[in-house]
């Protein structure tokens, strides 16, 4: 197989290289993620925590709703959904980059996601982690807020870091609607320059970079905000 390295060096009729183009097609791809990745926190913590609430039958089906309506629905349609129709429904939302619109997406899709992992956090919990927030006079608030939530969230970043990987990785659809991400990059150089093994080689290297990266990153935040001992009785029933 004749393999060209260089084809990167060269213009690719703008006055960059193909190199360059392929740096800031990943700094998009990032860009995409990294923000997706704060709407699905948020809104996933939010439902999360919904969906775990004693007493509020109709908040619990509120967050349900949430869930399997974002879960249910391939991404590729909800992209299309928040690039085709919701500004057509909403006019206000024609102002609106096209970059925001696939990060709600994509950050609602993962917030489904996550809202699972928070809520089987919070169900992992010992009770007596809930009844010694309501032994010492807090509001169910103050309970998640000081009590529950700090300890599941940290019992969840294991599957939390799954989710984050995935997220990167499912960044790729944003081509579909013009996003100058890694993927677009690759499909628009291979037909201009017929390399397609060597391009689509490189945009592989660099979702492994990313994603490998991001796992490091996880694995840190683990390490330091685990409780030793504790994952492995919480799993069994206990708890100290």
């Amino acid at each position: 197989m004749n393999w060209d390295w260089q084809v990167f060096l060269n213009d690719d009729g703008s006055g960059r290289t193909y190199l360059a183009w392929m740096f800031d097609a990943w700094g998009w791809t990032l860009a995409v993620a990294g923000c997706s990745w704060v709407v699905a926190m948020l809104a996933g913590g939010l439902m999360g925590t919904l969906r775990t609430l004693p007493n509020s039958p109709w908040l619990v089906r509120l967050a349900n709703v949430w869930v399997e309506v974002f879960r249910n629905v391939p991404l590729l349609v909800q992209i299309f959904i928040w690039y085709f129709v919701v500004p057509k429904m909403f006019p206000f939302m024609q102002q609106v980059p096209s970059f925001l619109l696939v990060v709600f997406a994509l950050g609602f899709f993962t917030s489904a996601r996550i809202a699972e992992q928070v809520r089987a956090g919070v169900q992992a919990l010992p009770r007596g982690q809930r009844y010694a927030g309501m032994a010492m006079g807090f509001t169910t608030a103050q309970t998640y807020r000081y009590v529950i939530l700090p300890m599941a969230l940290r019992i969840i970043i294991p599957p939390l870091t799954s989710e984050s990987m995935n997220l990167l990785k499912n960044s790729s659809v944003a081509f579909a609607v013009s996003i100058a991400e890694l993927t677009m990059f690759a499909m628009q150089a291979q037909e201009e320059t017929s390399r397609g093994v060597e391009v689509y080689l490189a945009v592989t290297v660099l979702y492994a970079i990313s994603a490998f990266a991001v796992n490091r990153v996880m694995a840190f935040v683990e390490k330091k905000v685990q409780i030793p001992g504790y994952i492995v009785a919480g799993s069994t029933g206990g708890g100290h």
